[in-house]
């Protein structure tokens, strides 16, 4: 079965992380920053198939061959910061969970960010999140797919939602908004976790044949999920278009997105997003998780193994300073919206790393990267190191 890969990166598309930041995109801008969803989704698609070609040709996932292959003060700089990165992720998804526990049961954020913690960490750590996964993704997946429905039931522009999904525009003020997509997209721990769950569909390295067979696979597999995950993104951001920029409805904090949901559940629309939240805040934060602990791992040239003491302590990290910050944020919504933030200032360093490993012939041997794949890694690279500078221009 080589199907599977791609979906359980694709969790991250509907994760508390995108949910505040496509809501925000379409409650203050309306259709305009549809664009990002779309840039975003093909860098996606390139990067993904990328760093699962280095996964299958290669057998190390992204912090191995970083560790490997680069000269340990950088190594040690690109891996670190990842783990930033996935700090900055298990932030917004433990965040998620503690808020569907507020709006399930009336728990404090602070207590429901150490229950989602505590229970990720089980999860982890005794493997059991293998027997449930199917069911979770199936779960989080058909909540998305909600979203899509709904897009019969409202009164979307099409033609100005045409033109916002290929026609840039910066609003004045809507940089952090737009960084903010784009790390929920785009996001860095993805990118390491992708090149180490592929290496779960056992394969003979030395049979070429089975190699290209590989290959072909997961680029659909990529192919398709990330598609999903494009339909998905666009479909929230339409729907708070509609339901609060149409309005004129300030957003302040994640729970209102349950009026999305009020056309098609009625008066269950608050308890089924509640729990769509809270598995998809579970969901993305093993996946977090598993991406610190490949990271940390990788350091030391090691591949992920909960068993192993580098894995979990990779885990622990992660789960336990994300927990930490959560006591000292004051307002939850623009913590999701400040941590999406955060990786895409990370991400041209992952991505760089990946280009340069991909390109080289010590590393992939005859699957390294053409010059046509090569200009084109790059130049997403450059693009999105243009837009971080542009960031910190607006912001400074």
């Amino acid at each position: 079965m080589y199907i599977g890969p791609g979906l359980l990166v694709t969790v991250g598309f509907i994760d508390p992380g995108n949910w505040a930041s496509n809501l925000a995109a379409g409650a203050d801008y309306g259709y305009t920053l549809l664009w990002m969803v779309t840039l975003s989704t093909i860098m996606l698609i390139i990067l993904q198939h990328n760093v699962a070609h280095l996964g299958i040709a290669t057998g190390y996932c992204l912090s191995e061959a970083a560790t490997i292959y680069l000269k340990p003060v950088w190594s040690k700089f690109i891996l670190t910061s990842a783990m930033m990165a996935s700090i900055s992720t298990s932030l917004a998804e433990i965040l998620g969970g503690a808020i569907a526990l507020e709006m399930l049961f009336d728990v404090p954020i602070t207590a429901g960010a150490l229950l989602t913690t505590i229970f990720v960490a089980i999860m982890l750590l005794t493997n059991s999140y293998l027997k449930i996964e199917k069911w979770i993704i199936a779960f989080v997946s058909l909540i998305g797919l909600s979203f899509l429905y709904e897009l019969s039931l409202v009164d979307i522009d099409w033609g100005a939602a045409a033109i916002g999904w290929v026609t840039p525009s910066i609003p004045e003020g809507s940089m952090i908004i737009i960084m903010s997509v784009m790390g929920a997209v785009v996001m860095p721990h993805n990118l390491f976790l992708h090149s180490e769950v592929i290496q779960s569909r056992q394969w003979n390295r030395k049979d070429e044949k089975i190699i290209k067979k590989q290959l072909r696979f997961e680029f659909t597999d990529t192919l398709i999920s990330m598609l999903i995950g494009w339909a998905i993104n666009s479909a929230m951001i339409l729907l708070a278009a509609t339901t609060f920029f149409k309005n004129s409805t300030p957003i302040t904090e994640l729970q209102q997105a349950n009026h999305l949901l009020e056309p098609l559940l009625g008066s269950n629309a608050v308890v089924v997003f509640a729990v769509a939240l809270l598995f998809a805040g579970i969901a993305s934060t093993v996946t977090s998780g598993i991406a610190a602990g490949s990271i940390f791992a990788g350091m030391f040239n090691e591949p992920y193994d909960i068993k192993d003491n580098h894995s979990r302590l990779g885990v622990a990290i992660s789960l336990l300073i994300a927990l930490a910050l959560i006591f000292f944020i004051s307002n939850p919504f623009q913590g999701l919206i400040i941590s999406q933030m955060i990786l895409s200032i990370q991400l041209p360093f992952t991505i760089f790393l990946q280009v340069y490993l991909t390109s080289s012939p010590k590393v992939m041997g005859k699957y390294r990267n053409s010059l046509f794949l090569k200009t084109l890694l790059y130049s997403i690279a450059v693009i999105v190191s243009l837009l971080n500078v542009y960031l910190f221009y607006t912001l400074f």
